[in-house]
């Protein structure tokens, strides 16, 4: 993808057009604020430029038929989701379906040029199944702080040597396209926003329990990112004063109490002190334990596992609390791999944020399990990358 919009009005066209499918030129007209004169000029621009193409006539509305009009359907996104312990990489057209996707098992503690190597033979998997050619953007998301301007990680703490690499120049040199890099939570909430169930919500959180927790903070539609790139980092807010230790060097975060390591840690205790005879038999016959271990338990009754998921729930909850009593969000969405953990995690977090937030705050507050899994994170770098292309050059 070479050429981009010229104006501020092609690239409304181009994401009205994303995100809405071939539409006529008269449905286009009633939601620009544009003269048809005007209206014509830029979509005959468009048309010249390859980025869309014409797509047969529309139902009529009583008058002369219009035109239908569409994304290029050669334009082809890779959207790259990393987590601490795997990654997902795939393939959308330009109205962020997804073609094809594929995810492994990764440790982000390999660094990144190991990672990347992984990376790479993925997105060359997707490109030999048929689903692209090449690739006219990318969109990548980490699981730590990104200085976004530059596309750089920014002293991650559980990314050792990742600090300062940079991601987009680098993989924009391999992949031979434009790059963009987000913080992996943010991908999420936009892949919620764009196709999952935060697509009418304007002000909201997205929270991602994994291996460690964080937070995506939707502002009128936009991103928040903060002035760093560290907003929404809750895994490191104090949830019990001088707690267990933390791999960020503080105490008592919420991130040494639940998420994914906190939770495998504290289901092999309860295994090994003989409180979860379910646990245990998990733990003799594979090693060790995951949160999907404390699921399965939980699932079949066990008292010790339901109690873990709850605990970590009311302690999520309670951070919520505070922050839906600041923010006012109109729409709390949860997901992330611990979300495996299904409605015991919900009912306790929502419990938490519903006694301890402000009842105006809270009074038609939905939270809610995210619709997309793992491709939320893909489908949220994919809108990333289109969003920068979709943009006056």
């Amino acid at each position: 993808m070479t050429a981009r919009p010229a104006n501020a009005h092609q690239a409304r066209l181009l994401r009205l057009l994303r995100d809405g499918g071939p539409t006529s030129r008269a449905q286009l007209g009633d939601w620009m604020d544009l003269s048809r004169s005007r209206l014509a000029v830029e979509v005959d621009r468009l048309l010249d430029t390859g980025l869309v193409i014409a797509d047969g006539l529309a139902a009529s509305r009583g008058g002369r038929r219009s035109h239908n009009i569409r994304l290029a359907p050669t334009l082809r996104f890779l959207g790259v989701d990393i987590g601490a312990t795997s990654v997902d990489v795939a393939v959308t057209n330009a109205e962020l379906e997804v073609l094809g996707h594929v995810t492994q098992p990764m440790d982000v503690r390999e660094g990144p040029v190991a990672v990347f190597e992984q990376v790479l033979a993925m997105a060359a998997k997707l490109r030999g199944s048929g689903v692209a050619e090449g690739f006219d953007g990318a969109g990548i998301g980490v699981p730590g702080p990104v200085r976004f301007p530059e596309g750089v990680p920014v002293a991650p703490p559980i990314m050792p040597g990742w600090d300062g690499f940079p991601v987009r120049e680098a993989l924009s040199q391999e992949l031979g396209c434009p790059v963009m890099v987000d913080n992996d939570v943010n991908l999420m909430a936009m892949g919620e926003q764009q196709a999952g169930v935060a697509r009418s919500a304007k002000d909201f959180l997205c929270v991602k329990i994994g291996t460690g927790i964080g937070c995506g903070i939707v502002v009128g539609g936009e991103v928040y990112r903060g002035t760093t790139g560290s907003a929404g980092d809750i895994g490191h807010i104090q949830a019990e004063r001088d707690g267990r230790p933390c791999a960020c060097g503080n105490r008592g975060c919420l991130e040494a109490y639940f998420g994914g390591a906190a939770l495998a840690r504290d289901a092999e205790a309860a295994a090994r002190e003989g409180r979860s005879a379910e646990l245990a038999a998990r733990l003799e016959a594979a090693g060790s334990l995951a949160a999907t271990d404390v699921a399965a338990a939980a699932s079949a009754g066990d008292a010790a596992a339901l109690d873990l998921i709850r605990d970590g729930g009311t302690r999520t909850g309670q951070v919520l609390a505070s922050l839906v009593s600041f923010f006012n969000p109109g729409l709390v969405v949860i997901g992330g791999g611990v979300t495996g953990l299904g409605h015991n995690l919900l009912a306790a977090i929502r419990t938490q944020v519903y006694r301890q937030s402000l009842p105006l705050a809270t009074g038609n507050l939905p939270i809610v399990l995210g619709e997309l899994g793992a491709v939320a994170g893909v489908i949220g770098a994919a809108r990333l990358i289109s969003d920068h292309l979709f943009s006056p050059a």
